[in-house]
């Protein structure tokens, strides 16, 4: 059985969240907040039932698992986001330009983890910086009105999700080519001794 890649998962989720805000701003702001809330539930409870499927496996191979804190941060938000929507329409352009300034600094220090194994264009960068000025401006001003933070949060998301499925397809991309590459042989040939 293949594993679930938990960060293609949370990008995808970004992307259906990042829509959703866009196509729908002036939507009841509650039922908005409820499907955030169940946005980050669904990829936090994968995180952890994944972490407890494989960790078995993962133990006897001789590898220490990780307990997934992240996954159960989002499990934990989800759920609150889905319990108490009213709470969080006060404070959700704090709690999303929050998530914005930390997606930007994680997008960014992900791909300069991946500088060393490959060559990370300049563009790249140029993404993850706009997310983050996003998350500062939403955090400094949320403004009155309610559809165009939404819009800003939305169009945010997209752009973060795509910039990271990129990233993953570039990464994926770099290591198969390294298996390839490390599974090529060159045979020396022998002279062949006659009698």
């Amino acid at each position: 059985m293949k594993t679930i890649n938990y960060s293609a998962l949370s990008s995808i989720c970004a992307l259906v969240i990042g829509i959703l805000l866009v196509v729908w701003p002036d939507v009841a702001v509650s039922y908005l907040v409820i499907t955030i809330g169940v946005l980050f539930l669904l990829p936090g409870l994968i995180g952890i039932f994944s972490h407890f499927a494989t960790a078995k496996r993962k133990m006897e191979a001789g590898i220490r698992p990780v307990f997934p804190i992240v996954a159960l941060g989002s499990a934990i938000l989800g759920f609150w986001l889905m319990i108490m929507p009213e709470f969080f329409i006060g404070i959700l352009m704090y709690v999303l330009g929050i998530l914005l300034v930390l997606a930007g600094l994680s997008q960014l220090m992900k791909l300069i983890s991946v500088r060393n194994y490959t060559n990370v264009p300049f563009i790249m960068y140029i993404i993850p910086v706009l997310v983050l000025l996003a998350g500062v401006t939403v955090l400094v001003n949320p403004f009155e009105a309610a559809s165009l933070p939404f819009m800003v949060l939305g169009v945010s998301a997209i752009v973060y999700s795509l910039t990271d499925l990129v990233r993953l397809i570039m990464y994926r991309r770099k290591i198969r080519k390294e298996d390839e590459e490390a599974n090529i042989v060159d045979i020396k040939p022998i002279e062949e001794i006659k009698d």
